[in-house]
């Protein structure tokens, strides 16, 4: 099953960053996120990628064009410029990397890849978030609901400690950046069917997938919620990037391949 990744918009609220590079390309402990969203999906057999691209798409293409010799051992001979590759750690990825437009809003990418994922189902997430998700049990769970559209939803994490005080001004109990049980939110790891590009109209390219597009799926109970309680992470702000390569050195609860 393919699997297609939003990585064109502009990362504006983490621009100490994506001023110099997409958002995807940001690292996480030396390695892009884009990365490790794919070494997710690939470490349960999805190894077929279709990138959208959009702004500074040229550094994803870069990245990618040159990924083998960058993870590789090479014997250069200059005398007559030939290459001998000694050993690679790549991976087996095979990846499609889209230019769907530097303005377009998440509807229109995904109308603009609707050719390299044909009539069969495939799943769909941004270029910014990691979860400790099963994916296979994702992609069971939307088959056994038979819906155009599965999302995985998420319990947000408060960004702040939850105080519980007392008549007398004691603080009874103290929980820090609890997660909120009574709300969820797309956490993005979708699932799809061919038809959703139904719901994306002519004027996509100015639509966000998760307005006109996902309300009318809803509207027409075709959207189902697979509920993550486990980890998840979105990489929104500095902040953001700061936790994510602080939990890499500790705990990096969405790593589940070997190196």
């Amino acid at each position: 099953m393919k699997v297609v990744i939003f990585a064109g918009g502009k990362g504006s609220r983490i621009s100490e960053e994506s001023q110099l590079r997409p958002k995807p390309m940001i690292e996480i402990g030396g390695k892009p996120i884009l990365w490790h969203i794919m070494k997710r999906y690939a470490a349960y057999g999805h190894n077929d990628f279709v990138i959208c691209l959009g702004y500074k798409g040229e550094m994803i293409k870069e990245y990618f064009l040159n990924y083998y010799s960058y993870n590789s051992d090479l014997t250069v001979d200059l005398r007559d410029n030939k290459l001998k590759v000694r050993e690679s750690s790549c991976e087996e990825f095979r990846v499609s990397l889209i230019d769907t437009g530097l303005e377009t809003m998440t509807a229109g990418r995904l109308k603009r890849i609707q050719k390299y994922v044909g009539e069969e189902s495939f799943m769909l997430t941004y270029g910014d978030g990691v979860a400790d998700i099963d994916i296979n049990r994702l992609i069971d769970f939307h088959k056994k609901k038979k819906c155009l559209a599965t999302m995985t939803g998420v319990q947000p994490q408060s960004r702040f400690g939850i105080l519980d005080i007392d008549e007398n001004d004691m603080v009874q109990t103290f929980q820090e950046k609890p997660k909120n049980e009574n709300v969820w939110i797309n956490g993005g790891f979708f699932v799809l069917e061919p038809g959703i590009f139904g719901h994306l109209h002519a004027d996509a390219d100015q639509v966000m997938w998760e307005r006109q597009p996902l309300e009318d799926i809803c509207r027409a109970r075709q959207l189902s919620v697979y509920r993550h309680y486990g980890f998840w992470k979105c990489m929104d702000t500095l902040r953001d990037k700061i936790e994510l390569n602080e939990l890499w050195e500790r705990d990096p609860q969405w790593k589940n391949w070997e190196s």
